[in-house]
This record gives C-alpha cells, structure tokens and sequence, in this order.
C-alpha cells in the first residue's frame, strides 16, 4: 500500500490533510501523478467540500486517502 502525499509519514499526511487548501493542492497534485486526470479534475472542482472531509476521515481511519478512480 502506498503512502499518500507523496510517500510522507501518517502524521504529516493527516496534518496536511486537516487544512482545507493544502488537502485541496496536495489531493490534486497526486492525482496527476498517478495518472489520473479525470480524477484531478474532480479534486479541482469538489476538492473543498465532500472529497475533504472524505479524505480526512480516510487518512485517520484507513491510512490512505479517497481513491475513486
């Protein structure tokens, strides 16, 4: 299982995960680097919202983000 943003720690991952814009850029960006676009895409528009909160119950419960696509 990989680690999210980026290979970082759980503990640095969760920090950045609780900030809305760095969630939000960190979210994308690793999108894009797995080869998702679409799924990019989706982050740029519902970033802030639903995929946030998702993303940061996953960090604390499952130790990896929200991978839809």
């Amino acid at each position: 299982m990989k680690k999210d943003y980026f290979g970082l720690e759980r503990i640095v991952s969760i920090i950045l995960a609780i900030i809305p814009v760095t969630s939000w850029i960190c979210g994308i960006i690793t999108r894009i680097q797995e080869g998702n676009i679409l799924a990019g895409i989706i982050r740029i528009f519902f970033g802030f919202n639903i995929l946030w909160i998702a993303d940061l119950i996953f960090m604390i419960k499952d130790k990896k983000i929200l991978r839809l696509l």
